[in-house]
C-alpha cells in the first residue's frame, strides 16, 4: 500500500469535534506503515488519529503502542442469525414498544446525553465531556430523521424509558446502532423488550442476519445479546494517537492543537 491509502480523512469527525481527524485504514501496522502513516498525517496535518487494530497480531498492538498510539477501547461485534433468534416475551415490563416520531426527537436527545459514557471518545480524555454527549444527542436525532431504517422506543405512561436505532445495509442484512435505557428503567428488563421487538422488525424487513457492536468494558449488553441468541463474531482493539502526544522522533508529525 502507497503512503497515500494508509489513513483516511474524516470530514464529518473532524467538522463536529473542531479538529482534524482520520482513521488508519486496516487492521494491521508494520514498521513501514507506521513511517507511510506519520508522513501522511504531517502532510494532511492530522490532529487526531483513530486505529481499529485486530486483536489477534501482537506485533500490531505493540507497533502501536510504540509509536504514540493509546489504547481506548475493546469494540466487540456479535452476530445473530434472526431464523434462530430469541422469539417468545419472558414476563412483560408494561413498557409499550413504538416505532420513534419527530415529537420524540428532544426526550430522546436528552437520554442519550448520559447513555453511552463507557464508548471510546469519553475514555479518550482530549474530546469534552460536552461535546460527547452531543455527539450522541446528534447520533439519535440523525437516525430519527432517516439515517437508521428504524428507531424503536420504549415508553411508559410519563417518559420514554429507552430506544434502539436499526439499519439495513444491504439486502437480508441488519445492523443495530444506538442501544440506550434510562437510569429509572435499568434492570427492568426493558432492553431486552427492544432487542426482542429490534429483532422481530428486522425479520419482517427480510433480513437474515443481524449485527450489533458494543465496548468490552459494557458486559451487561454483552449478556443481553448473548440472552437473545447473538454469538461474538470479532474482538478488536481501538487506539487513539494525537499529534501532541506522538514520539518526538517522529519528525513528520509536529502539528499541535
Amino acid at each position: 500500500m502507497d503512503a497515500q491509502g494508509v489513513c483516511e480523512f474524516l470530514d464529518w469527525d473532524s467538522k463536529f469535534f473542531g479538529r482534524r481527524i482520520a482513521r488508519v485504514v486496516g487492521p494491521c501496522l508494520t514498521e513501514k506503515s507506521i513511517a507511510d502513516i506519520d508522513s501522511w498525517c504531517g502532510e494532511h496535518r492530522i490532529d487526531c488519529l483513530y486505529f481499529l487494530a485486530g486483536s489477534s497480531d501482537q506485533r500490531t498492538a505493540r507497533l502501536a503502542q510504540e509509536n504514540g498510539f493509546r489504547f481506548v477501547d475493546v469494540r466487540v461485534t456479535l452476530d445473530v442469525g434472526i431464523a434462530k433468534a430469541y422469539g417468545p416475551d419472558d414476563g412483560a415490563t408494561g413498557t409499550m414498544i413504538r416505532k420513534a416520531t419527530e415529537a420524540d426527537i428532544e426526550s430522546l436527545k436528552a437520554l442519550a446525553r448520559y447513555s453511552h459514557r463507557d464508548t471510546r471518545f469519553y475514555y479518550d480524555g482530549n474530546f469534552p465531556l460536552r461535546r460527547c454527549d452531543e455527539l450522541y444527542e446528534t447520533w439519535i436525532e440523525k437516525s430519527c430523521r432517516g439515517w437508521a431504517k428504524n428507531v424503536l422506543i420504549a415508553t411508559n405512561p410519563a417518559e420514554i424509558e429507552g430506544y434502539i436505532s436499526c439499519h439495513v445495509p444491504s439486502v437480508g442484512s441488519g445492523q443495530i446502532g444506538l442501544v440506550g435505557v434510562s437510569e429509572k428503567a435499568q434492570g427492568k428488563g426493558v432492553g431486552k423488550e427492544l432487542l426482542v421487538n429490534a429483532i422481530r422488525w428486522f425479520c419482517e424487513e427480510g433480513v437474515e442476519v443481524a449485527s450489533v457492536a458494543t465496548q468490552g468494558r459494557n458486559v451487561r449488553a454483552q449478556r443481553l445479546y448473548q440472552r437473545c441468541g447473538f454469538v461474538t463474531r470479532s474482538v478488536e482493539l481501538w487506539f487513539h494517537r494525537w499529534s501532541s502526544e506522538a514520539p518526538k522522533g517522529n519528525d513528520d508529525y509536529t502539528h499541535t492543537l
